[in-house]
């Protein structure tokens, strides 16, 4: 067993809405440099762990720790790009206000963006294709325009643990391996990388780490090691079978509801 410090450790974490356990006693470990998915069914409990791991949400019992550090302590190594359904994009601001948000955190709140922010914020735009709107008020965006401002937002934070809930949702191919092509660039460069995704299809192309969830943790690490049809099966329920084949084809009548199965097209 390895004895480095685990970029993300969760323990016994359990979140409850009244009396009705969200998550429950969950433990996990990430390793430093990883790109991992969290993965399992509608109402398992994903998006409510990265809320809770970063303290958006209360939880009932549990710790988190960062590098080794209490998340309070070690927030500033944390970046973090929230589900785009979630956002105000009708708030009158520019592309490139909202990427240099992301170092105000840097800055402190009293302390104005400056001409060094600015060319931050521009360098970011111009890693995910974005640098020609930075004028642009982000309610004229398309949803896959938006989701590359979030990143390039959560980029100027130079995080070293990155959290994102579900990136890919309502963006077209091209933008999806435009992103999946940057989170691969961050783990290159040692970050850790944790996203909530939901498409089985493509999980063994684009991370190295998984963890499946269904309120309980049901297994976490290697993708060759845990995206197994019983862990599937432990997670999901019903028949997954169809999810080892390569090529798309119909679900069988009786299969969980799987997102954007059974595949996207590529450009």
């Amino acid at each position: 067993m390895s004895t480095e410090t685990p970029a993300v450790r969760v323990t016994d974490l359990t979140v409850a809405y009244g009396e009705l356990p969200v998550l429950w006693d969950i433990d996990m470990d990430v390793p430093a440099g990883k790109l991992m998915a969290i993965m399992g069914p509608n109402g398992a409990g994903k998006t409510t762990l990265i809320k809770a791991i970063l303290g958006l949400v209360p939880p009932a019992a549990g710790r988190v720790e960062i590098h080794g550090g209490l998340y309070r302590d070690q927030r500033h190594l944390v970046g973090y790009v929230p589900q785009r359904g979630s956002v105000d994009w009708d708030f009158p601001t520019t592309v490139l206000d909202v990427v240099m948000m992301g170092r105000y955190g840097a800055l402190g709140w009293f302390k104005r963006p400056g001409k060094r922010e600015r060319d931050q914020a521009l360098t970011a735009l111009d890693k995910v294709g974005m640098a020609d709107f930075r004028a642009r008020q982000i309610s004229q965006l398309s949803g896959g325009q938006q989701q590359r401002v979030f990143l390039a937002r959560a980029l100027v934070q130079d995080a070293q643990v990155y959290f994102m809930d579900e990136p890919f949702q309502g963006v077209d191919a091209r933008t999806e391996l435009a992103i999946v092509d940057l989170l691969k660039e961050l783990r290159t460069l040692g970050r850790t990388v944790i996203v909530v995704h939901h498409d089985l299809q493509t999980v063994r192309d684009y991370f190295d780490w998984i963890t499946l969830l269904n309120v309980r943790r049901i297994a976490g690490g290697p993708v060759d090691e845990v995206f197994t049809s019983e862990n599937l099966k432990l997670a999901y329920g019903g028949r997954v079978e169809f999810l080892q084949r390569q090529a798309p084809c119909d679900p069988p009548p009786d299969a969980p509801d799987l997102g954007s199965y059974p595949g996207r097209i590529r450009p």
